[in-house]
């Protein structure tokens, strides 16, 4: 006599999930518990997890042989997110629980007293229930808010497994679902830095303009206590808001993190990992789970890297292929997991070891003791090919008593610099309706020389560069998307030769 149960759970590996069909199967053999299907360690303990908890929940499982399958088995599974699908599928098949329905899945983790724990990735499984026809999830109750932020899907949670066992015959009943987000979910919310509180430093100002408008990289040079931190945390604040999609990707991503209910936001994420930080820690990866890393979590956002030269070159280097792509793949040997990495990366740095360099010791400045081949293997530590990827490269000097009574009052609020930044990106978007791009950082080198070619003559100087072997076609790319962030900040219908003069200045300003 055998039967079998079955229902439905989420593979996740990165921020992609895959629907795994749970088949248990019991027979009248020696008793036993096996799961196969390519589980990992974690998901393999299941078997301790789900048998004390149906125990301590009233539904003991039955002395018989059980084997459980997830399919599709070449797919490889972890975590321990499967424990409630398989207990499910397991009491579906003793008769404890009615037969579950594919079109409901189960996700949690399970204690041996029988409570539904949380565990982390709810929002991209919940993306991919809903993406494969699921119209029902079952999800940790700790996890319920998180899981609410995906339209288009019912969520239900549930605190213990006896719950969700009584709940199951009510999930078979058919359901309206609504396409678009309803339901009000917490927010995380960082404080903004107010722009206003800058003092001085005009071309740092305008060069956070240009760069939240358009979605540009930049590099910051100065002494110590110019200001350059203090800019760069100003960026996300004059960032419009995320929209539904980007808000989603951002969720998704957060939620692999561990982030839990802190993982929606409508606001553009901050990441800024300490300059000991490792490849692993920028770039996403471990052992087991493959997590994303601080260029991934700062997606649609801003990632700043303070006291760049200070990191390893090798972990800069690995920021030149994300910032090119905007995607970042995790290659492991357990196997391999992509995950979006869209951000605006912001570098700070000394112009060397000290600091003190371009000072005026004459004027009573400090003296820079470094010497010239110090000051190259400091600077040299931020790679050329990954400074041709950064748009914006600017001096930030040090506020003198005149240039603070000069300037006080002159820098927009955040507010206003908002406001600034989304009529910038009302023009781009309109300018780009019929395309795959919404930025000016995004559009490619073919749009620059085709569609979006500047006024006659006004790229003569980048082409005599291209010639002499000062700029690469890639800067010359760059420079130009430059430009047009400067025309749409100037409502300019195209730019011209003083568009494209500013924007060789803002990339060459070092």
């Amino acid at each position: 006599m055998s039967d079998i149960g079955r229902s439905a759970a989420v593979a996740l590996l990165g921020v992609s999930g895959r629907l795994v069909e749970v088949e248990a199967h019991l027979t009248s053999q020696l008793p036993g518990f096996s799961i196969i299907g390519l589980p990992d360690t974690s998901l393999g303990e299941a078997r301790e997890r789900v048998r004390s908890a149906a125990a301590n929940a009233g539904c003991p499982l039955p002395a018989r042989r059980i084997t459980v399958n997830l399919t599709p088995a070449a797919i490889p599974k972890r975590g321990s997110g499967f424990d409630l699908a398989i207990a499910m599928a397991v009491l579906a098949a003793a008769g404890t629980a009615p037969r579950a329905s594919g079109r409901v899945v189960y996700v949690g983790e399970l204690g041996l007293d029988g409570r539904v724990r949380p565990v982390p990735g709810v929002i991209p499984m919940v993306l991919a229930a809903r993406d494969a026809g699921a119209d029902r999830i079952v999800v940790p109750i700790g996890n319920l808010d998180e899981a609410r932020v995906v339209p288009g899907v019912v969520v239900h949670g549930v605190d213990s497994l006896r719950g969700a066992a009584i709940d199951a015959g009510a999930l078979l009943q058919p359901v309206h679902v609504d396409p678009v987000l309803t339901t009000s979910v917490p927010e995380s919310v960082r404080p903004t830095a107010e722009l206003g509180d800058v003092v001085g430093n005009e071309i740092g100002v305008r060069a956070m303009l240009t760069a939240a408008a358009g979605g540009h990289h930049v590099l910051l040079l100065g002494p110590p206590g110019a200001g350059k931190t203090m800019l760069a945390e100003r960026l996300p604040g004059i960032l419009p808001d995320l929209q539904s999609d980007a808000a989603l990707e951002v969720a998704a991503v957060r939620s692999v993190a561990g982030l839990g209910a802190r993982s929606w936001t409508t606001r553009p994420p901050w990441e800024a990992p300490h300059h000991s930080a490792s490849a692993i820690a920028l770039i996403g990866g471990g052992s087991g789970t493959i997590r994303p890393g601080a260029v991934s979590r700062a997606t649609r956002g801003v990632l700043f890297l303070d006291e760049a030269p200070e990191f390893p070159r090798a972990v800069l280097d690995a920021l030149r292929q994300p910032l090119e792509s905007g995607r970042i793949t995790v290659h492991r040997a357990a196997g391999s997991a992509e995950f979006p990495a869209r951000c605006q990366v912001v570098l700070a740095a000394n112009p060397c070891p000290c600091g003190h360099a371009g000072s005026r010791p004459d004027l009573g400045g400090p003296v820079c003791e470094c010497t010239a081949t110090t000051v190259r293997r400091y600077l040299g530590r931020m790679s050329g090919p990954l400074l041709d990827r950064i748009d914006i490269r600017v001096q930030v000097p040090r506020v003198t008593t005149a240039v603070m009574r000069r300037g006080d009052g002159t820098t927009p609020t955040t507010a206003e610099a908002r406001l600034t930044v989304e009529a910038a990106r009302s023009r781009m978007t309109d300018r780009l309706a019929d395309t795959a791009w919404t930025r000016n950082a995004d559009v490619p080198g073919a749009w620059l020389r085709g569609p979006g070619r500047a006024e006659a003559g006004a790229t003569a100087v980048l082409d005599r560069g291209l010639e002499l072997g000062t700029l690469t076609m890639r800067g010359w790319d760059r420079v130009m998307r430059l430009a047009w962030t400067i025309a749409d900040l100037g409502d300019v219908e195209r730019p011209g030769r003083a568009q494209v003069t500013a924007a060789l200045a803002l990339r060459g300003g070092l």
